[in-house]
């Protein structure tokens, strides 16, 4: 069989995909075993795959092949978010492009366009998902917009508002220009800014020409001045009880009033209030019942109750104000201030706090059981430093504006009659049911019910996701919901703690009364090597497609999960796909390295001479079996990545094929031959979940394997003891070729010199076991041992054996050999009284474990052999 030079991804991508989703191996159906459930975080439905999801989408594929590895009825739920705000900007762009104006459009024609750019472009993202290996059960694929998710979502809106939870009032909402719709806190992101602070005189009204000054930094909002509040404690203004003075440019009278809430330091210590543009402005005027004036239209334009600017953009306004104020006088100074701005989540405009009638949901009571489950450890977090941040704002929630101005999303299932008294149903036929019930003589003047105009916050419908992809709401005790609820295992990323997962936690108890998920697992952020989010407005987010083209899948899912630990930002850095393409192609020689011994297999072959090889690397590959399992309990997942791609280059390739390769004419036995294979197939199938093409094409490669047997569903061993000795026995082989070649280098020996090597050891009969490998890995002519030094020899130390090399060839630099030996000994004995101070430590001799206190003892012993044995050979020097 003629093997390529290096691995050729695309084939084996496009092959291997194929293949095992043709076998059903994506596939779940509930049956005896134990279940593994993850369900995807739905992408917007208008995305393309970044680095971001390269990362999240990984992880959850690597725990999915991980437990199926372990036996279990793996289910991973793929599907996609209608995303309200994205969609529709998305949509009315398209409409834009061929000339066509939102506002011209009915509801319905408007939908019709949407759902068609849905199905052109909205499973994109899917798609590219399956560029990256991931297993996911295709034939469970959810949309929040299918007919069954839509009746959950109306479901719950009722069953809640029927509670008395769901509500609808005014309040001061953020809203968002651009989209023109309402905002929860949670899609509201603050970034600092350097703004101006401007100082604003208003005139009194008295005979004398006096004035108040105030501080602003939202000029604009003057217009809707309704009052000015001051200290009540505060001296300077004591004087103006019962006052009124004029808001600049338009006169209006507005009272001074004197309120706690002021800050008498900041600024003048008088505030303007503007009770429609300022939650805390909105909860004075509440108290002072204050005139409330919302002088911007929805689209962030100056409205006709402003009286001025009208129709002018808020920024050019905040301008023009300024300028205007100069010239009548009002204008007193202004100074760089630096504060926080709020930004719209989805489309990265400054909101608007703006008085609004919503709808409302209450999260009191929901948040109680969900806040509960995750302090008591019934849902686990990982890493665990995110249950305060939970805890924090669970503990503070606030009511959740669950209305959008929208018309792409879940219509709120409310109607109105023409008294304006609403009807909340399921369905528009159970709302008009109610009407007719309720006002029988009403509805036969007007039978028509008018329904109202909003669709809910996309987190409305999102937060039922882990129930309703096994479709809760038609069957709540479906043998899918049984069988794969609550679901194992959810990975996300620390943003969307507040948006989701403390939502759906809440969800899952209030509608199943059970937890959704077991484990949350927090991915952290992808930066660049300079540290800056990536995204598309810096041009430093890589197009993920390229280069999955460019480097492979494997060396793609490589590069995000070698320095990516739990909770914490991911530093994204090219050269790390070079690194895991390096792999793919390290492993590849590797595995046509042991391909071309095939030829020279036969039995009755003298091999004992390397068995100790093989019995180390068997034991690598249990020790390293029985850490896998606690890294992944743990969510160490790079961690898992680093100890695998360790034991594969360094172990295994630099290694173990080395110790057991046999000369070129000389044969392999059958017993090596087999072993090897075996080896390298347990480690390709340790490293399968990280990297699932290679690893499943070298395994196809390295035997004939029949149907069925596949690398994906091959189930892994049972964990093996590990024997500890012939580790360390390994490690010690490892340290002293590496230091004899090290010192055949110093001493410029070529390769094809030979050296004699004594050896002065308690492990004579181990070196007697491995002599063949020795000779062979240092090129030494002869081995033998020694209880007295050499002289003339080059020396030097290996744990605490002594080493005496032997060449006629060599000029043995003995300076720099005792410059050396007396650095090494120096370290040890600084290492050695740092070891000694622990164990002379009362407290930590008190409180440490026993297998702790054990450990130092025995560095400390190892030290001081090891101090001793350099001594012994410097006195030779």
């Amino acid at each position: 069989m003629e093997l390529s030079k290096n691995f050729q991804h695309k084939e084996a991508e496009d092959n291997w995909y194929s293949h095992w989703e043709k076998q059903g191996y994506f596939n779940s159906t509930p049956d005896e075993r134990p279940s593994y459930t993850i369900v995807m975080p739905p992408p917007n439905v208008t995305g393309v795959l970044h680095m971001g999801h390269a990362l999240n989408n990984t992880v959850q594929d690597i725990l999915i092949r991980r437990a199926k590895m372990l036996g279990y009825n793996t289910c991973w739920v793929p599907g996609t978010d209608h995303a309200s705000i994205a969609t529709e900007a998305k949509v009315v762009a398209m409409l834009r492009e061929q000339g066509i104006d939102k506002n011209k459009l009915s509801r319905d024609e408007f939908l019709k366009y949407a759902w068609q750019w849905k199905e052109k472009y909205g499973g994109i993202i899917l798609k590219q998902l399956r560029e990256l290996g991931c297993t996911l059960d295709w034939n469970r694929t959810a949309f929040t917009m299918d007919d069954n998710y839509y009746a959950s979502v109306m479901r719950v809106f009722t069953e809640l508002y029927n509670k008395g939870y769901i509500y609808r009032g005014v309040k001061i909402i953020n809203w968002d220009p651009k989209a023109k719709t309402a905002l929860s806190d949670e899609e509201v992101i603050h970034k600092q800014a350097n703004s101006k602070l401007y100082y604003v005189r208003y005139k009194i009204d008295s005979d004398k020409e006096e004035y108040i000054t105030i501080a602003t930094v939202r000029p604009e909002t003057i217009l809707g001045d309704t009052a000015v509040c001051v200290h009540p404690d505060d001296e300077r203004y004591a004087h103006l009880k019962g006052k009124y003075c004029f808001v600049p440019l338009i006169n209006r009278r507005v009272p001074i009033i004197f309120d706690d809430y002021i800050d008498k330091d900041f600024g003048t210590g008088a505030l303007k209030v503007t009770p429609a543009h300022d939650v805390n402005d909105y909860n004075l005027g509440l108290k002072y019942k204050l005139q409330v004036i919302d002088t911007l239209n929805e689209d962030g334009t100056m409205s006709e109750a402003a009286g001025l600017y009208i129709g002018m953009d808020r920024f050019a306004v905040r301008k023009k104000i300024v300028e205007d104020l100069k010239t009548s006088g009002n204008y007193v100074k202004e100074e760089d201030y630096t504060n926080q701005v709020g930004y719209s989540e989805r489309t990265d405009v400054v909101i608007e706090p703006r008085l609004s009638m919503q709808w409302w949901c209450n999260m009191q009571e929901m948040a109680k059981p969900a806040l509960a489950a995750v302090m008591q450890g019934e849902i686990e977090f990982y890493p665990a430093k995110f249950k305060n941040l939970y805890r924090h704002w669970m503990e503070g929630i606030k009511d959740w504006c669950i209305s959008r101005q929208l018309w792409w999303g879940q219509r709120i299932p409310a109607w109105y009659d023409a008294e304006g008294d609403i009807y909340v149903a399921e369905t528009a036929a159970a709302a008009i049911e109610d009407y007719k019930a309720k006002k029988p003589a009403l509805y036969e003047k007007h039978k028509e019910l008018r329904q109202d105009e909003d669709v809910l916050d996309t987190w409305f419908s999102s937060w039922l996701w882990p129930m309703e992809v096994f479709d809760w709401n038609r069957a709540p005790a479906n043998d899918d919901m049984l069988y794969y609820y609550p679901t194992n295992t959810l990975v996300t990323a620390p943003e969307i703690i507040f948006f989701w997962v403390a939502r759906m936690i809440m969800a899952g108890y209030e509608f199943t009364d059970r937890k959704p998920f077991d484990k949350v697992y927090f991915t952290g952020i992808v930066r660049d090597k300079q540290g800056r989010k990536m995204s598309k407005s810096l041009g430093n987010s890589p197009d993920l497609l390229q280069l999955i083209d460019d480097f492979g899948a494997d060396a793609v899912r490589f590069s995000v999960m070698i320095s990516s630990p739990a909770g914490n930002d991911l530093l994204f850095d090219e050269s790390q796909l070079e690194q895991g393409r390096n792999f793919c192609n390290k492993m590849w020689n590797a595995m046509k390295l042991v391909k071309g011994w095939e030829d020279r297999v036969a039995e009755n072959v003298d091999d004992a001479n390397v068995h100790f090889a093989i019995d180390w690397m068997e034991n690598r590959v249990n020790a390293v079996s029985t850490d896998l399992g606690e890294i992944y309990k743990n969510f160490a997942l790079s961690e898992g990545l680093k100890t695998i791609y360790s034991l594969i280059w360094n172990d295994f390739c630099s290694w173990y094929l080395e110790w057991v390769k046999p000369a070129q004419d000389q044969f392999v036995s059958a017993h090596i031959y087999k072993r090897t294979v075996s080896i390298f197939e347990r480690l390709l199938q340790l490293l399968h979940p990280y990297m699932p093409f290679i690893t499943e094409e070298i395994y196809h490669k390295l035997a004939t394997r029949k149907p069925g047997d596949e690398l994906m569903v091959k189930q892994l061993e049972a964990e093996a003891a590990t024997d500890k000795e012939i580790l360390k026995q390994g490690t010690l082989l490892q340290e002293l070729i590496t230091a004899v070649r090290d010192t055949r280098n110093k001493n410029q020996l070529k390769t094809k010199d030979t050296i004699k090597l004594w050896i002065d050891s308690r492990h004579h009969a181990f070196y007697e076991l491995t002599e063949h490998i020795l000779r062979k890995q240092v090129n030494a002519e002869t081995i033998g041992y020694t209880e007295v030094a050499r002289q003339g020899a080059i020396s030097l130390v290996v744990q605490t054996d002594k080493l005496y090399i032997e060449t006629a060839i060599a000029n043995v630099d003995t300076t720099g050999q005792k410059l050396q030996m007396e650095k090494e000994r120096d370290y040890l004995v600084g290492f050695l009284q740092s070891v000694e101070k622990k164990l002379g430590n009362e407290r930590f001799v008190q409180n440490a474990k026993p297998e702790i206190i054990e450990a130092e003892r025995k560095k400390q012993a190892d030290a001081i052999a090891k101090i001793k044995a350099i001594e012994e050979s410097l006195s030779l020097l």
